[in-house]
């Protein structure tokens, strides 16, 4: 265990630090540790074990032997392990918000406000998926003479999960809730950027009653701890949330092996189209929201946001209060403070990319509406900016920056902001605001992305609906009844009479 540093508000006393292995907390195998770094303060939280492919087929080991019990567990079983950690977990809630703003930069207040939220999601997310235990069933059929035909939906066995740090406790839910209530064992990989609410979660598990070695959480490194399990021939599935990079690197390491399956859910520039009949009391609070969340470090903000021309100077004006507004933290950079309502950015290394894509939207020439430089001397914080009528060919509209940066272009007519939206490699999230449901419709149908939102905008999603990429922002569904597919295999018994 390690001691965090104090605060305003305080953060946990005490930190844990170690892995969580077929139901309990030990060291890696190797003893060796990595730091993490509050971003706000660039000053060490807590050093944490680092798990290497020994501790993954240790973490392996303890879910192949605990999946066979797991699975022959009657649905409402584990559904009530599922009740009992919901309702820990919103108990945990205080502690898991302030592990994420001293390891990831996460306002507190945020915590408690924001959709991907413990309180607002997360528990409900596991109820959710308690009440589905008992929907995993197969099909019949007595169109073949002489026989009874079925299918039977299985789980793979043991499972992958690496986890993003962005919102790490509720990525991690995402997978990991449809997995386990479809009767996987699971091994996981949070980000070393943000692993301590992982090991909390650990702790919670514990403590709900699941069975050693159904979850095993590992800290550790992409090209160590995750190539291990991408590539173990005893995991059947791995599910990955970040970057196209590694989402590539993760299915090659998958076919190398045991082609095992894989779903991704990688990343985004998000459109938002704003037609002259919007309700700019709804479109403008909502553009800027959406930029300004989690110092736009979602895979679904709103990077890109294309305005018609006959409305653009009420919209630009009226955003730039607004994102100027929601990004203000009038009362210092202290994510642990309640009045603190915007983070730092992860790390450095994020920091000085964005820093980076700034420097060139300012060497080109665009006009900055707002923001455009590092806000403050500690702590990894940028300010919300405005980028107007960048090159469509740019970087700054053609990449994932991941920061507070949006991209505000005009445009003429719904043909050319269509072809403009979906020019990208990315189609995970897309968004229009119109009073025309005709209008509303045809572009929504015309968005090439896995989700639409009409009249709302990121980071609205809904928990019994499916979401996913098009094109190169992944591949697979999570959340709804399609994750629960997701997570089975389906077997077809052919049975002669």
């Amino acid at each position: 265990m390690s001691t965090s540093s104090t605060s305003s508000q305080g953060p946990p006393t005490s930190i844990e630090t170690r892995l969580f292995i077929n139901g309990s907390f030990i060291p890696s195998q190797t003893g060796k540790k990595f730091p993490v770094i509050n971003p706000a303060t660039e000053k060490l939280t807590a050093s944490v074990y680092e798990a290497e492919a020994v501790d993954v087929d240790l973490a392996v080991a303890a879910a192949q032997a605990a999946f066979p019990a797991w699975s022959a567990k009657g649905a409402w079983d584990r559904a009530q392990l599922f009740f009992k950690l919901a309702t820990l977990l919103e108990g945990a809630n205080s502690e898991l918000a302030r592990l994420e703003a001293v390891s990831m930069g996460r306002p507190v207040s945020q915590y408690r406000e924001c959709l991907f939220s413990v309180s607002v999601s997360v528990s409900r997310l596991l109820r959710y998926y308690a009440g589905k235990a008992a929907d995993v069933q197969g099909e019949s059929s007595l169109n073949t003479p002489g026989f009874v035909n079925l299918t039977l939906r299985q789980p793979f066995g043991v499972c992958g999960l690496i986890i993003p740090w962005n919102a790490p406790i509720s990525t991690l839910m995402v997978k990991l809730a449809p997995c386990l209530i479809a009767g996987n064992a699971v091994v996981v990989k949070t980000s070393e950027k943000a692993p301590l609410t992982g090991l909390l979660l650990a702790r919670l598990i514990q403590e709900a009653g699941f069975p050693p070695g159904i979850v095993n959480i590992l800290s550790g490194m992409g090209p160590v701890c995750g190539a291990a399990i991408a590539s173990h021939m005893q995991i059947r599935k791995v599910a990955f949330t970040g970057s196209v990079r590694t989402g590539r690197a993760i299915k090659k390491a998958a076919a190398d092996s045991n082609l095992k399956k894989v779903s991704l859910e990688l990343g985004g520039k998000s459109p938002l189209i704003i037609f002259e009949d919007a309700d700019l009391e709804k479109a403008i609070p909502a553009a800027a929201a959406s930029i300004v969340t989690l110092s736009g470090q979602m895979c679904i903000a709103s990077s890109r946001v294309y305005v018609q021309s006959s409305i653009a100077d009420e919209f630009s004006k009226r955003l730039v209060r607004e994102i100027e507004l929601k990004g203000s933290n009038t009362a210092g950079n202290d994510p642990l403070s309640p009045a603190t309502v915007r983070g730092p950015q992860v790390d450095k290394l994020q920091f000085d990319s964005i820093m980076g894509h700034l420097k060139e939207a300012k060497e080109a020439g665009y006009q900055i509406l707002t923001g455009g430089d590092r806000d403050g001397d500690v702590g990894y914080y940028i300010q919300p900016t405005v980028i107007l009528n960048a090159d469509e060919n740019s970087r700054a509209i053609k990449e994932e920056i991941f920061g507070p940066v949006q991209c505000l272009s005009v445009f003429e007519s719904e043909e050319e902001v269509l072809r403009w939206a979906n020019d990208t490699e990315f189609g995970l999230y897309a968004s229009v605001y119109t009073k025309d449901i005709s209008r509303a419709l045809r572009v929504a149908k015309g968005f090439e992305a896995g989700t639409v939102a009409v009249n709302t905008t990121s980071p609205m999603v809904a928990m019994d609906m499916p979401f996913g990429g098009w094109k190169s922002s992944g591949e697979g569904r999570e959340l709804g009844p399609h994750a629960l597919d997701a997570w089975t295999e389906i077997k077809t018994v052919l049975i002669s009479l």
